[in-house]
């Protein structure tokens, strides 16, 4: 899932908002300012029901955020990088470089959500009592009492032993730890997560055929979720497992074709690779040789035909900073989930600083049909010319 907005960092960690983010707002603020808060308690205008339904989402969101921090700090503390986290339409997510080392590392990573979830749920309830000592709006008691259960629930709900849920994944680790098969407990993980989709998909639509209430689509929209999910993760678990111990040089394209970032849009198209090799994108190369981006003809496509006579590579590219980038040791594994999420879908392979290989899911998946080692690009050094 990747980010819309980005907004900055917490911990060490990227934070990004998914446009879809809004439909979690909407929602919420619609139910509050529409529903509970006028039906608690009336007379109120309908400006103060919708600012304070707006603030009580952004502060839903807040909690989100805290429950994916949360995953991320532990994750760290146990030697798994986090490449960012997204809150989206359906919650967040965190992204993790690389998978946990052992059974007792998924463990505290996965249960530390549902405890956080927890633990600010009791807070927000204490804080709603307290207030309600006070003598305190009751429409602002009404919302902190409404964070405070919405919290509980989600720390049960992520508790529940069903992937991609926490619970899913602490069910992995037991799995895991006693059967000592990371697939194994995978796939037992993942047989839960389709069978609880599968109940909340049928609850969801008995809810809407039986009762003509339209808000059982929501619990069925999150059970095609988890079933979606949960088949995900147990083909990424049996693509994982196939990989494993095989290096990001055994599948890359070695040496692959690369272009100048002087030459213009016009000459690459005219006498550069994309007429002669049937390949979408090409990394872009300093006249020292130093690696500086990717051209892809998506990007020269977005250029208007007249500009491109005058526009060079590198003023379109995308950066190296922004793409996947991976070392020729690196196990397959560990790069699979940024090579998957990435937005072009491709790992520019660098040793000491120096282009030596490319990598995209056609290579992968040539290596998970022909384990032998690739062949190469046909092409060996840089496109000549500047165009």
């Amino acid at each position: 899932m990747k980010a819309t907005l980005s907004l900055g960092r917490i911990a060490g960690v990227r934070i990004g908002l998914h446009w879809s983010v809004l439909v979690i707002v909407v929602v919420v603020a619609l139910a509050l300012a529409r529903g509970r808060f006028p039906q608690a308690y009336p007379g109120h205008s309908v400006v103060l029901y919708w600012a304070l339904a707006l603030l009580t989402s952004v502060v839903f969101l807040a909690s989100l955020l805290a429950h994916e921090l949360a995953h991320a700090v532990v994750a760290r503390r146990n030697g798994v990088e986090v490449d960012g986290i997204t809150l989206w339409m359906l919650g967040g997510a965190a992204r993790l470089h690389s998978e946990a080392p052992s059974p007792a590392a998924e463990l505290r990573i996965a249960g530390v959500g549902p405890l956080t979830s927890a633990l600010l749920g009791g807070l927000l309830a204490g804080l709603a009592v307290w207030l309600d000592a006070l003598h305190a709006s009751g429409l602002a008691v009404e919302a902190v009492a409404w964070l405070a259960a919405i919290n509980l629930v989600l720390a049960v709900f992520n508790a529940l032993p069903a992937a991609p849920l926490d619970g899913g994944r602490l069910l992995r680790a037991y799995l895991w730890h006693r059967t000592g098969d990371r697939l194994r407990a995978t796939r037992g993980a993942s047989a839960a997560g389709r069978g609880l989709g599968w109940l909340m998909v049928a609850a969801g639509f008995a809810v809407v055929l039986f009762r003509g209430d339209f808000s059982g689509l929501w619990p069925a929209l999150l059970g095609w979720f988890l079933i979606a999910a949960a088949t995900a993760e147990a083909r990424q678990a049996q693509l994982s497992s196939a990989l494993r111990g095989v290096p990001v040089s055994r599948v890359m394209t070695a040496d692959p074709v690369s272009v100048p970032d002087g030459a213009t849009l016009s000459g690459l198209l005219a006498e550069g690779p994309f007429g002669h090799y049937r390949h979408s994108a090409f990394p872009v190369l300093a006249p020292d040789g130093t690696v500086t981006g990717l051209i892809t003809m998506d990007l020269i496509n977005r250029t208007p035909v007249e500009a491109r006579s005058t526009t060079r590579v590198r003023d379109v590219m995308l950066p190296l900073p922004g793409l996947v980038t991976a070392a020729p040791d690196e196990p397959m594994v560990d790069l699979l989930p940024r090579l998957q999420t990435g937005t072009v879908r491709r790992a520019l392979v660098l040793d000491g600083g120096h282009l030596v290989g490319i990598l995209t899911l056609a290579d992968l998946n040539r290596a998970l049909n022909w384990p032998a080692p690739s062949a190469g690009a046909h092409h060996r050094g840089p496109w000549p010319g500047e165009g």
